[in-house]
């Protein structure tokens, strides 16, 4: 049976404007060095598209990814736009009460109430077709959590504290006579530990 194996990355680390400014900012330099590192490690991944959101620090680092990917057409989609999942009009105790305020903060342009937007991601690209299929997929951070949580059939919230570092790899595999499978998640072996940037876990000794 054909497959389809998505491999989703976090966009490179970004600049960080000052409060107040447009928030669609590009990479850093450590954001395009670990795009770079990453393209090297996927140069032999025979993908079919590159698809990218379509704010700036995605779309320069599927520029740069492009780059070891000769051939391969890249697209910006508006499938993989950055989206905070929250809970439907009514529906907020749904979410877990500790989770609540932090949901009340998103912005209101990133604000996805009853994951309307973000399901349609995963219908629309968890799929397959007659022949098998392998795309890259350069999105943002609360996106591949719902992708991973959609994939472990986990509860709608549960996508809250499944984080990415920048340029990490979580790779998806969709068959259509089998659940779809986690195969890895938030993997940084491309990234010397200096490169990894902010870490996205709380570490406990």
């Amino acid at each position: 049976m054909p497959s389809t194996l998505l491999y989703l990355v976090r966009h490179g680390a970004h600049q960080h404007p000052p409060a107040g400014d447009d928030r669609d900012s590009g990479l850093s330099p450590l954001g395009e060095q670990q795009a770079r590192l990453l393209g090297a490690r996927l140069a032999d991944v025979p993908f079919d598209v590159i698809r990218h959101s379509p704010l700036r620090r995605t779309a320069q680092t599927a520029q740069i990814l492009s780059g070891y990917l000769p051939g391969v057409p890249v697209t910006a989609s508006e499938l993989l736009r950055d989206r905070t999942a929250g809970p439907a009009d009514g529906q907020a105790d749904l979410v877990p009460e500790r989770y609540r305020s932090f949901l009340a903060r998103v912005p209101a342009d990133e604000r996805d109430p009853g994951a309307q937007h973000l399901n349609a991601a995963v219908e629309q690209l968890m799929t397959t077709g007659a022949s098998d299929r392998c795309e890259l997929l350069v999105t943002h951070n609360f996106v591949i959590g719902w992708f991973v949580r959609h994939t472990l059939d986990a509860p709608p919230w549960r996508w809250i504290g499944l984080n990415q570092f920048t340029c990490a790899l979580t790779i998806i595999q969709v068959s259509a006579d089998l659940p779809p499978m986690l195969i890895s998640f938030n993997d940084v072996g491309h990234l010397p530990v200096p490169l990894r940037g902010h870490t996205p876990i709380a570490l406990r000794s």
